[in-house]
């Protein structure tokens, strides 16, 4: 199965692809067909006993879990070396950034 794929417009609203969609509809029929197989970060069973476990709490996490993740190939010490060079050439462009701001504003009778 497909990882799903949402865009996600804020916090509590995404918008789902014809691909999710579709395997949401998949796992609902599969659920009711009775063949439906946990998928740890997707779906799972629980039965009244496994619920009655976690203390009646419907949350999706405590039974679902989290997906596994891919595996990193790049070092770590490779990956932060990138990461805060590119973060400080972001800081120096957001200072460029600021100053041609305060220009502008100046120009038109604003200092900040």
């Amino acid at each position: 199965m497909q990882e799903i794929s949402a865009q996600w417009f804020t916090r509590k609203l995404r918008q789902l692809s014809e691909d999710d969609i579709h395997k949401i509809a998949q796992t609902f029929e599969s659920f009711h067909e009775g063949t439906l197989t946990d998928e740890k970060g997707f779906c799972a069973i629980a039965d009244l006993e496994t619920i009655t476990k976690q203390d009646h709490i419907l949350t999706p996490g405590r039974y679902v879990g989290i997906a596994d993740q891919e595996e990193d190939a790049e070092p770590f010490e490779e990956k932060m070396t990138r990461l805060t060079t590119d973060l400080s050439e972001l800081f120096s462009k957001s200072h460029e950034l600021e100053e041609e701001i305060k220009v502008q504003l100046k120009k038109i009778g604003y200092e900040i």
